[in-house]
């Protein structure tokens, strides 16, 4: 049991509470103006000894950049290197300087309510929410190691992400695409596989099977600072992802050149690297056909993503078969991506209650049931 004892200051009395910590550690708190006061923090430390409650006061003056370097250094365990790239710049470049210096005691809601709504005015949402968000996750993890009882600067007023619009291609545009560009079978590829560039550049001999003309997607390249990194799809698991007749032919000839380990595209000795955005040979090729056909859309290597996604829905395919070829973590996850996608499926709806409704009206005049009749709804 600990103890109270008075103390004289400049200013009166006041009263000192001393206890010992779980492990056993002797610690005091001064500053108490009566002895009541003293008595019942004490009755509350021993209280939350008891119940496995107790934070210890003096745990909680650690510093944000303290805790920040532990709590990045076991996300860098964890994380895709492209995903803690990102990370780990937005903790130096907007966390750190804010913030390091700061005791999380110290840390008020307002305070950093203040900070998201100044960041917010400057940069865009996708970068206040991954700063916010690694802050938050900090003081989560003080919160399980007992430096603090609740997290205070959660529930913040932030702002919300603008999706950008989609652009889709038809066929005849990505034919054109194709034949404008340097590489025109990988531009064929993307659009109707739905690959990540990584996962579409890791691909092997291996990975092709000309039997089911499918190819199995199991390894990811990203370049991070100019090194590429091979790792798992981004979803962790592997897929198999069909491949249209056409386009399985002409990659059945270039894996009999190649060794079953090589890089299907590319020169196979190495992943092929994403194009520069404004001066690599996709970019090129956009605007080629841009000033061919003034209806082309400017796209990215990723959105023939969406474009692949497009052409699968209009071809009949449904939500399960798209997300499995997306690798989408679940066909909910496809469904809000690709929303507008599915539009058609409403006209498809009037157009089957039309039917429905013709059909009944063939078989005879409707009439009301009559007021009491056993075969009658009753209220």
């Amino acid at each position: 049991m600990g103890s109270v004892t008075p103390y004289k200051t400049n200013e009166g009395r006041r009263y000192r509470v001393r206890f010992r910590t779980p492990d056993n550690r002797q610690t005091d708190k001064r500053g108490f103006m009566t002895r009541r006061d003293a008595e019942i923090f004490l009755a509350s430390v021993e209280i939350a000894k008891a119940r496995g409650e107790f934070i210890n006061p003096s745990d909680a003056r650690v510093t944000v950049a303290t805790l920040g370097d532990d709590w990045l250094t076991a996300r860098k365990a964890v994380m895709k290197p492209s995903s803690y790239r990102s990370l780990e710049s937005a903790w130096r470049l907007h966390v750190l300087p804010r913030w390091g210096a700061w005791k999380i005691s110290a840390v008020r809601h307002s305070d950093v309510q203040a900070w998201v709504s100044e960041l917010a005015a400057v940069r865009s949402a996708t970068t206040v929410l991954r700063a916010y968000g690694i802050l938050a996750g900090i003081f989560d993890a003080a919160v399980r190691d007992r430096r603090l009882g609740a997290n205070p600067i959660r529930d913040m007023t932030l702002p919300r992400k603008n999706p950008k619009r989609k652009s889709y291609l038809s066929h005849d545009q990505v034919s054109l695409l194709a034949e404008r560009s340097a590489h025109p079978m990988l531009v064929f590829f993307l659009a109707y596989t739905g690959l990540r560039w990584g996962e579409a550049s890791a691909l092997r001999v291996r990975d092709l099977d000309p039997v089911r003309s499918r190819v199995l997607v199991s390894e990811n390249a990203v370049m991070v600072s100019g090194t590429v990194h091979m790792g798992t799809p981004k979803s962790h698991h592997a897929r198999s992802v069909p491949v249209p007749r056409f386009l399985a032919r002409d990659l059945r000839t270039i894996a009999r050149l190649r060794r079953p380990d090589e890089f299907l595209f590319g020169d196979g000795a190495e992943p092929m690297r994403l194009p520069n955005s404004k001066s690599g040979w996709f970019a090129a090729a956009v605007k080629r056909t841009m000033a061919e056909d003034r209806s082309f859309p400017y796209v990215s290597p990723h959105d023939l993503r969406h474009t692949a996604a497009s052409l699968a829905i209009s071809a009949g395919a449904n939500v399960k078969a798209v997300q499995r070829m997306l690798g989408h973590a679940s066909a909910a996850m496809t469904l809000d991506t690709y929303s507008d996608l599915f539009d058609d499926d409403l006209d498809a709806v009037s157009e089957a209650l039309d039917r429905a409704r013709s059909q009944s009206m063939d078989t005879g005049p409707w009439s009301p049931p009559q007021t009491g009749s056993s075969s009658g709804l009753r209220m």
